[in-house]
């Protein structure tokens, strides 16, 4: 396992991302003043984003029923752990946004290769509790043996 993102698991059968790149700010709103360089005052953490990508060979990775799943759960507005599978936690995560490039393709127009990139927004851990996807559900299920 590369990475988890709520129930979804980055592996080679699913989405086996080959670059993690990770964007983190703080935010510090300038004051101009007369004849001197203007002032700033740090006023707290500012965005926290993730960008997966890499290349999918749906005859031996995941492929498009992959990506559509992580849209499912994009669709539902909600954010998701996201535990690296040395697991090491990064917080309740969104997903912002997937690219996909499907090319040499096969007779049928299904892809032979598929290129992704998804962003993932990092959201406040306590706010985002509020809006925590289906996980807890799943957990719950699992401790009571509906899974087992």
């Amino acid at each position: 396992m590369l990475m988890a993102l709520g129930m979804f698991v980055f592996e080679t059968r699913s989405v086996p991302y080959q670059q993690l790149q990770r964007r983190t700010e703080w935010r510090h709103p300038s004051q101009s003043r007369v004849g001197e360089r203007p002032a700033y005052q740090f006023v707290g953490v500012g965005s926290d984003t993730i960008t997966l990508s890499g290349t999918l060979y749906p005859a031996f990775t995941g492929g498009r029923p992959s990506l559509d799943e992580i849209r499912d759960m994009a669709d539902k507005g909600k954010a998701w752990p996201l535990v690296e599978g040395s697991g090491r936690q990064y917080g309740l995560f969104v997903v912002t946004g997937i690219d996909e490039t499907a090319s040499t393709l096969c007779r049928d127009g299904t892809p032979a290769k598929i290129e992704f990139s998804m962003t993932l927004e990092h959201v406040d851990d306590q706010a985002g509790a509020a809006a925590l996807g289906d996980i807890t559900l799943y957990s719950q299920a699992v401790l009571q043996g509906a899974y087992a």
